[in-house]
């Protein structure tokens, strides 16, 4: 039997094409199920946030991973502040936080750290509880309850896992993608599946922001903070910023205006009848 035959070539390719059609369509869906698989049944539950969270890390990788990258954001930064008196300050509104809110009864292990870095004004945290402020925020920072609310809005990322859930949301994106790579054997509409993902992880980050806000307000209300100075730290963020605002739907943060209603919102529900005059300013 001749196979090189225009006869015999035209009734074979189109099998071995549905043959390794259906094997690449076969092998996308098990790349599919086991990333949703891992995805789905990684959930816990976060008695903070009330909330179940579906997670790739355990707390004591999420700790590790923090600590590990502590030298590498002072280095970024310029170091750690030179005046021991605004570190020292920065450690104990930090730690005043943890011992008199709920903040405190979780198991991370938090470390505040106030850099040098005079020209970038940030705060941010790793996973785990390392908390930074660079000194260009602590220094537009008018009170002691607007840098309290800082902090506490970072702590709330730590305690709601945030980090976590980003990277879990990624490992289950890049999954997805590889299916979808996989089973059209198209790179561009793997690649376009990646990008519709991360718009995705965008929009999650925006909520993450929105709810870090709700969180600080309630940690630093417990502290003894009037919860107010939070809306005046927005207002200095949107200065510091020259007031340039980019398209809020692919952001990862809200604009200013937006948060502001949200962290207004939370205190009218903590305080109905008005915040008492005792909080620290």
């Amino acid at each position: 039997m001749r196979y090189g035959g225009f006869g015999n070539a035209y009734y074979r390719r189109p099998t071995m094409g549905r043959s390794f059609n259906s094997g690449r369509l076969i092998l996308a869906l098990i790349i599919a199920v086991i990333s949703l698989i891992s995805y789905f049944g990684s959930s816990e539950y976060n008695p903070i946030t009330g909330e179940k969270q579906y997670l790739s890390m355990t707390p004591r990788q999420e700790i590790a991973l923090g600590l590990n990258a502590v030298p590498e954001m002072i280095n970024q930064f310029g170091g750690l502040a030179g005046d021991a008196r605004d570190r020292e300050r920065v450690d104990a509104i930090g730690n005043r936080l943890l011992t008199q809110s709920k903040a405190g009864e979780t198991n991370w292990n938090f470390e505040f750290h106030l850099l040098a870095d005079r020209d970038t004004v940030n705060a941010f945290a790793l996973p785990g509880g390392q908390v930074f402020i660079t000194q260009a925020l602590y220094d537009d920072l008018e009170t002691e309850a607007q840098l309290a609310g800082v902090l506490a809005h970072e702590i709330g990322h730590v305690i709601a896992r945030h980090s976590a859930q980003h990277i879990a949301k990624q490992e289950l994106t890049s999954g997805l993608a590889g299916a979808v790579m996989v089973g059209s054997g198209d790179y561009d509409a793997g690649r376009m599946a990646q990008m519709v993902g991360q718009m995705v992880n965008m929009k999650y980050g925006r909520e993450d922001e929105i709810q870090s806000d709700v969180l600080g307000v309630r940690f630093m209300t417990e502290a003894g903070y009037d919860p107010r100075a939070m809306i005046r730290v927005m207002k200095i963020l949107e200065k510091a910023s020259g007031g340039a605002r980019g398209s809020e739907f692919f952001s990862t943060h809200p604009n200013p205006d937006n948060r502001i209603e949200r962290i207004e919102a939370a205190i009218k529900e903590l305080f109905p009848d008005g915040v008492p005059e005792r909080l620290l300013p």
